[in-house]
């Protein structure tokens, strides 16, 4: 990410995240005459105490002087995540976050999993897994993610982007019911991986391509959600099993390689982990 877009990145999200809060949260008058959502900048200056000028330019994405202090009050003042902070902080510094921000795999280059991480998906026999790397690529999988998601095998390795599927394939778009969360738990993760690696352009080149050939991904993308690891309850229509609803759990394994883990847990509520066992038996 060259510093411009760097900048951008750091202004499209203070609008985002400054639009989520209203006055009254903060203890402040909602005013008559209020034409946007959530707070104004100069309001935003007032509980972090600094100027509206500076906050302004920041928001603006002027490359401007920042020190640690004054964005832990930004962070404050806009009730940031700790992963949003962190996302903050890598477009707001040069450097970004640490050793992400130099860190720049090939484009070609697709990790392998480990033997181990191989058998706890095996283990996870109905929870459906998928491992992803830092591009959100599919590197590997269990039995019961073929069943609910894709057969992953009949897909070429370089076409296994988890992002480019959740758009392009039909059975995907039909198989959960609030396909906008299913997406936005992706495209948090994607996004705290953009922080990171501010040096790498390729995620520029890939956000804007996604863009330009998705509409939807444009306007859920500028939704700025940072997580890296969202918790959330999926609802899914299966064409074989029907209805079924699995609580995701997402998780970075330990190592320098940032290859994470995505478990669907059937929710105990339900009768899914009996529909997908009588799924995967047939």
């Amino acid at each position: 990410m060259n510093r411009n877009a760097q900048l951008q990145a750091l202004s499209q999200f203070l609008k985002a995240q400054r639009a989520k809060i209203t006055p009254e949260s903060v203890n402040l008058p909602s005013g008559p005459r209020r034409r946007t959502p959530g707070l104004r900048r100069e309001e935003v200056a007032q509980l972090a105490g600094v100027s509206p000028t500076w906050y302004t330019w920041l928001e603006q994405g002027r490359d401007i002087s920042v020190s640690a202090s004054v964005l832990d009050a930004v962070a404050a003042a806009l009730r940031l995540t700790v992963d949003e902070r962190k996302y903050m902080y890598a477009l707001a510094t040069e450097t970004g976050s640490g050793t992400g921000s130099a860190g720049v795999l090939p484009d070609e280059e697709m990790l392998e999993i480990s033997q181990p991480l191989r058998k706890i998906l095996q283990e996870l026999r109905f929870s459906p897994a998928i491992v992803s790397d830092r591009k959100c690529r599919i590197i590997g999988w269990n039995e019961a993610a073929a069943h609910v998601f894709l057969d992953f095998e009949q897909i070429p390795p370089e076409e296994r982007s988890m992002i480019e599927l959740l758009f392009t394939r039909k059975e995907l778009r039909k198989l959960a019911l609030n396909w906008e969360d299913f997406v936005s738990g992706y495209l948090a993760i994607f996004r705290s991986y953009y922080g990171q690696y501010v040096g790498d352009d390729w995620y520029d080149r890939f956000i804007e391509e996604m863009k330009s050939e998705h509409e939807d991904f444009k306007s859920l993308w500028e939704a700025s959600a940072v997580s890296s690891a969202p918790e959330v309850l999926l609802e899914f229509r299966h064409a074989k099993a029907g209805k079924m609803q699995f609580h995701l759990t997402s998780f970075q394994v330990q190592g320098n390689s940032d290859i994470r883990c995505s478990i669907y847990t059937p929710a105990p509520e339900s009768a899914t982990e009996s529909k997908l066992r009588r799924l995967m038996e047939r």
